[in-house]
């Protein structure tokens, strides 16, 4: 490292804090030292996980060796995790005893999977599925060659609160194209169950009509579902579900069985930052202003899933706010010329787009939608369905993982707007 350069450290190298190191080289070059920490040496692309679970990818196909892509860029990376963020002392202390001082920071972790909040809940100590991680949707696929061995009931969804539901809908979808070609659909019955207040809801109060457009897609595959739901406990082969009213009491109990279930989970911050004080809301999130920089400790940033957003609105059963692609992509951009505006002496002027730009594959078709900006009262509110969908979500895998591999840090989201609405920038 050179003595004159600052340091640059970004914690994490998933979808955002891969990106995220290769924007800031992008745009400060050999000014800075720029070393990446992420525990594990290997990036999974994460969207791609309900595929796996259904042996449409194996997990060779959505990995990608970090320490071959870094050590390319001449970008030190370290695979280790790291154990506690020192803000105040501006160091890293790493789960394997070292300590590692920065200059600016730049959080990027991504969340932990709060599988422990509920009883039963999980593929390690539980009796459900999981498709956030890869490890987890290998894990699924196995229980999903013996449901399609011997079928029985499957269970979907995502519990209180949780605030990634993309997935849940994708997967149910998924599920049910994949049983139809086995020839087995007709002895599984498929219930949806989610926090949500409504089918479509996506913690954004919706998208368009993906109401709708969900309920439809549901009805047509047969899928039932429970709204709403705030998930006591899992036992062996049953879900102990609560229905909630709007006034927060119990409508209904649903003792539902199960012969496979994949339920995502609430998210909360990571062990590193959870209770640094100034750093963290309660849940462990990291606070960031306006230009994703902490407000207390002004070199740190932050982007991704891990970042704290408030929710929408009041719901009967808590509800999160997704950090979808779009919004990531921009956050990196953010913080990237942030930062190169800070060590240039300058204030910080780039502001994330908080809007919401995705795609949910269905296997035989799919729901897309715009959300200009993320939070209503929205600008751009358009949601539409087709195989299209499908088709964009295979060359949205195949291009990302390219980027990945080449060390290419350009947006895919905001390129994909500009095609669906066919107007000239989306930015807030």
């Amino acid at each position: 490292m050179s003595a004159s350069n600052p340091h640059v450290v970004v914690l994490g190298a998933g979808l955002g804090g891969v990106i995220a190191a290769y924007e800031i080289r992008h745009e400060l070059g050999n000014r800075i030292d720029l070393t990446v920490v992420s525990r594990g040496d290997t990036f999974h692309f994460v969207p791609s996980n309900p595929w796996v679970a259904v042996r449409w990818r194996e997990p060779d196909d959505i990995e990608v060796s970090l320490s071959e892509v870094f050590a390319r860029k001449k970008t030190p990376f370290i695979p280790v995790g790291a154990s506690r963020v020192m803000p105040a002392e501006n160091r890293l202390e790493l789960e394997d005893g070292r300590v590692l001082d920065y200059d600016y920071l730049v959080i990027a972790t991504g969340p932990e999977l709060a599988f422990d909040e509920i009883e039963g809940l999980g593929p390690h100590t539980g009796f459900t599925q999981s498709v956030c991680h890869v490890d987890h949707a290998t894990s699924a696929a196995d229980a999903f060659d013996r449901l399609a061995a011997d079928p029985g009931p499957v269970i979907v969804g995502a519990v209180q609160g949780a605030s990634c539901f993309g997935p849940a809908y994708e997967f149910a979808m998924i599920l049910d194209t994949e049983l139809r070609k086995r020839r087995v659909r007709d002895r599984v019955p498929m219930t949806f169950v989610t926090s949500e207040p409504y089918i479509g809801h996506l913690g954004l109060d919706g998208v368009g009509d993906t109401k709708g457009l969900l309920e439809s897609e549901m009805r047509n595959r047969h899928i039932k579902w429970v709204t709403n739901a705030r998930v006591a406990r899992v036992t062996p082969g049953m879900m102990h579900v609560e229905e909630v009213a709007d006034d927060g009491a119990v409508k209904a109990a649903h003792e539902l069985p199960f012969a496979f279930s994949m339920m995502l989970p609430a998210f909360r911050g990571v062990g590193a930052v959870r209770g640094v004080e100034g750093l963290v809301n309660p849940r462990g999130f990291v606070l960031v202003d306006e230009f994703q920089r902490n407000p207390t400790f002004p070199n740190v940033f932050s982007l991704g899933v891990c970042v704290a957003i408030p929710p929408i609105g009041k719901t009967p059963v808590p509800v999160g706010v997704p950090k979808t692609g779009f919004m990531i992509e921009t956050m990196v951009t953010a913080v990237a010329k942030n930062l190169k505006a800070v060590i240039d002496g300058q204030m910080p002027s780039q502001r994330a787009s908080w809007n919401a730009v995705c795609l949910a594959d269905f296997g035989d078709g799919g729901v897309a939608f715009v959300a200009q900006p993320q939070i209503p009262p929205r600008n751009v509110n358009w949601s539409s369905d087709g195989k299209w969908v499908h088709l964009a979500k295979i060359g949205f895998e195949k291009y990302f993982l390219r980027k990945v591999r080449r060390g290419e840090s350009e947006p895919f989201y905001e390129k994909l707007a500009l095609e669906l609405l066919g107007i000239n920038k989306l930015k807030s």
